[in-house]
């Protein structure tokens, strides 16, 4: 009976610890107004190279 109490407690406790770091996602998301940040990091993939040629492959050729 005891455990089942614990368990109950522990629940809720998680729901709370849960719902309170989404909160603190959405605040760090959308509050600080980090969008400057965020739009570098989205370009990333589309950067050059140091050098501005192809990456180099290790990969065999076949065929």
């Amino acid at each position: 009976m005891a455990i089942a109490f614990i368990f109950n407690d522990l629940s809720s406790v998680m729901t709370v610890v849960s719902l309170t770091t989404f909160i603190g996602i959405l605040w760090w998301t959308f509050v600080l107004n980090r969008s400057a940040d965020f739009d570098e990091a989205a370009h990333l993939p589309f950067a050059d190279d140091a050098d501005g040629g192809p990456p180099s492959s290790t990969e065999n050729k076949h065929g």
